[in-house]
C-alpha cells in the first residue's frame, strides 16, 4: 500500500478523525465493495461512474490528499493507458472518423472502460494508502476472516519492499559507476541482468528468512497482528452504505441489460 499514516499531517494538516482512525477492517471491506462495483458497471453507464468518481472526489476531500500526489500515485495506471491508446486504432469495425483518423468504434468502448475502470479502483485503494498504514490493512485482513497463511505472505511482501528497493538501488549504482549509461535500447541487457540479479538475490534473501524462521519454531502461521476491536457502530454506514448504493446500482444494471 501506498502512504502511511504520517503523510496527511506533514503534508496538509491532519485529516478528520473518522477518515484516518476508522477500523481498517471496514475500509478494507468498502474498497473491496467499491472495487467489484465499479467492475460489475457495463461500461456504457456513463452516470454510474459519473457517481463512483463523485463519490471518490468526496473521500478525496475529506482525507485531505493533495492531488500532485494523488496523480503521481495515479501513475501505476500507465500500462493500461498505453493499451487502451491502442484499442482504437486496432479494433474491428464499424469505424468512425475523427479528423484525420478512422477509429474502431468498439475500441473506442473498450478504452473507455478500461481506463474508466482502472482510474477509479486505483483511486480508491490510493485513498486507503493514503489514510491506513500497511500494518493496520493487514489488522483489516485478518478482521476480515482472511486466511492467516495470505495475510503472512503480504505482510512479508510489505516488511521486506523497502529492504528489495535498496538493494535494486545499489545494483543500479554498481553498474553506473561502471560507465553503464543505460537510456537507449540497445543498452537494456544491462537493465535485464540488474533485474535477473535481484531475482537471484530476493530469492536467496527469502530463503535465508525462512530457515532462520523456522529454526525459531515457526509453524507457518503469523501470530495475530493485534487485538481483536470492533468498529464503531457509526463507522459502518459512514463508509459501507454508499459503497452498498453503488453494488445495488451496478447489479440491477448488469440484470437490466
Amino acid at each position: 500500500m501506498s502512504g502511511r499514516h504520517g503523510d496527511a499531517p506533514a503534508a496538509t494538516g491532519p485529516a478528520p478523525g473518522w477518515a484516518v482512525h476508522a477500523d481498517p477492517a471496514v475500509k478494507v471491506a468498502a474498497l473491496v465493495g467499491f472495487v467489484l462495483a465499479v467492475v460489475a458497471t457495463p461500461r456504457d453507464a456513463w452516470w454510474a461512474f459519473a457517481a463512483d468518481a463523485l463519490l471518490l472526489a468526496v473521500a478525496a476531500l475529506a482525507v485531505r490528499i493533495p492531488p500532485a500526489t494523488l496523480a503521481r500515485r495515479l501513475a501505476v495506471d500507465a500500462p493500461f493507458v498505453v493499451f487502451a491508446v491502442a484499442l482504437p486504432f486496432v479494433g474491428t469495425d464499424p469505424r468512425t472518423e475523427v479528423g484525420p483518423l478512422s477509429l474502431s468504434v468498439p475500441g473506442l468502448w473498450a478504452a473507455w472502460g478500461i481506463l474508466a475502470k482502472a482510474g477509479l479502483a486505483t483511486s480508491a485503494a490510493v485513498l486507503l494508502g493514503w489514510t491506513t498504514p500497511a500494518a493496520e490493512v493487514l489488522v483489516g485482513l485478518e478482521r476480515l476472516r482472511v486466511p492467516r497463511p495470505l495475510v503472512a505472505i503480504a505482510g512479508f511482501m510489505v516488511r521486506y519492499l523497502d529492504v528489495v528497493a535498496g538493494e535494486l538501488r545499489r545494483l543500479e549504482v554498481a553498474r553506473l559507476s561502471r560507465g553503464d549509461d543505460p537510456r537507449w535500447l540497445w543498452q537494456g541487457r544491462a537493465v535485464a541482468g540488474t533485474a535477473g540479479t535481484l531475482f537471484v538475490r530476493s530469492y536467496e534473501r527469502g530463503e535465508r528468512v525462512a530457515h532462520a524462521m523456522a529454526a525459531r519454531g515457526f509453524t507457518g502461521t503469523m501470530p495475530p497482528t493485534a487485538a481483536p476491536r470492533r468498529p464503531g457502530a457509526a463507522t459502518w454506514p459512514v463508509v459501507v452504505v454508499p459503497v452498498l448504493a453503488l453494488a445495488t446500482t451496478a447489479a440491477a444494471l448488469v440484470v437490466a441489460r
